[in-house]
């Protein structure tokens, strides 16, 4: 694949977003006071991005391009090495990768009630939202070589289907923005994203940029993703949509093939450096997003490990511990609790495609071996929950977390 890094010499330098002045009205029905209503009309300014498909890249500085070529090598060899292991830690991985996405934007979830979330019991909005996050990083992985703005939408769609349908389907057709005083009005915001009408046009040349062939992959994924937090093209859902898109270059580019890595779960270990690489680049500093990626690829990969290792542990001790007999039900119920580590009869019947009662056999075989816990005291649509497993997602979750403030 041919490169575009510059290493020395003139280059380019990457243009930084403009501003229009565009006209404010303000909403009547606010219910706010005549003097806040009349401060929250007239002008303000909203960002004009500039198109990106065809530019080349500025020069970066040697750590930079050293960062990316490593995280890129680094991403691979994750890939391989989880890939070639015979145990469902894609599944997990994918899971791990949606919920530290999702609590980028202040979502949080235990592990437990996200898989309760998932055999669609009661477990609270933000777990049924990080679900939502799951169907879109599998969307995005399933549509990847077919990118283009359909499939950006159809991401967006996944997450917002149960909760906010009405903000799916299409493009934003209003001016939104990010902070301010006033929750009707963009004046004191701290980002306008571009104006609605300029938001097709510039996710076409978005996608544009995305496909091109001829660029490093962390450089070119790095820039996608921050050209199209800036656009914001949707009414809602962009921060974890654009991270999905992150997900389908990486296996668009090859740079992934088997799993999912969790790279937001690395963004979040510094989510203000993040968000400050991502003010960066629309001042036209690329170079703070793409170390922003590479760093937290790289932390991503090791606690990712640190999770397959610790699951790898749990299912050596399943194996010493269950008197389940090979091929039985609850023998073949162990392969599934580390990808569904929260599972009732239902389920289980369906996984291992045996009637309900030779499921639930299964299962009670697992709890008399201490590795399924009943949830609650009921007798009717029992639950049970792999309890090692979901300390070990939330272990990775804390780790994730850790050096949040940094």
């Amino acid at each position: 694949m041919a490169t575009d890094i510059q290493r020395g010499g003139p280059a380019p330098a990457w243009p930084p977003i403009g501003s229009e002045r565009r006209q404010w009205h303000g909403d009547a029905d606010s219910g706010r006071s005549r003097r806040a209503e009349l401060n929250a009309r007239g002008p303000y300014e909203a960002a004009v991005p500039p198109s990106i498909s065809t530019l080349r890249l500025p020069q970066l500085d040697d750590e930079t391009v050293v960062a990316a070529e490593d995280a890129a090598i680094d991403l691979g060899r994750f890939d391989g090495e989880v890939g070639a292991i015979a145990a469902p830690f894609s599944a997990i991985l994918l899971r791990s990768e949606s919920a530290a996405s999702s609590e980028i934007e202040q979502l949080t979830a235990s592990a437990k009630n996200i898989a309760l979330a998932e055999l669609g019991r009661r477990a609270g909005p933000n777990s049924r939202l990080i679900v939502g996050n799951v169907r879109a990083m599998e969307a995005a992985i399933d549509m990847a070589e077919d990118l283009d703005t359909s499939t950006i939408i159809a991401m967006q769609a996944e997450i917002l289907r149960d909760d906010q349908p009405e903000h799916t389907g299409r493009w934003r057709d209003q001016q939104v923005w990010i902070g301010g005083d006033y929750s009707n009005s963009p004046h004191t915001a701290s980002f306008v994203p571009p104006h609605h009408d300029r938001v097709p046009k510039l996710m076409e040349d978005l996608v544009a940029f995305a496909r091109r062939t001829d660029l490093p992959a962390l450089p070119q994924i790095a820039i996608a993703h921050a050209q199209f937090e800036t656009v914001h093209p949707f009414p809602d859902g962009n921060g974890r949509t654009g991270r999905a898109l992150i997900q389908a270059m990486l296996h668009r580019l090859g740079v992934t093939r088997n799993v999912t890595v969790p790279v937001s779960a690395g963004l979040l270990r510094s989510t203000r450096g993040y968000f400050d690489a991502l003010t960066a680049y629309r001042a036209g500093d690329v170079e703070p997003i793409i170390r922003a990626l590479a760093e937290g690829s790289s932390d991503a990969i090791a606690n990712g490990r640190h999770l397959v290792a610790d699951l790898t542990a749990i299912r050596s001790r399943w194996e010493s511990a269950t008197s389940a007999r090979a091929g039985s039900a609850g023998r073949r119920l162990l392969d599934v609790l580390q990808r569904q580590p929260v599972i009732d009869a239902r389920l289980a019947s369906s996984e291992l495609q045996l009637s309900a009662r030779n499921a639930q056999n299964g299962i009670d075989r697992l709890v008399e071996d201490g590795i399924l816990h009943q949830i609650g005291a009921g007798e009717r649509g029992r639950a049970y929950e792999a309890r090692e497993v979901l300390n070990a997602l939330d272990e990775f979750a804390a780790r994730a977390r850790r050096s949040r403030a940094r």
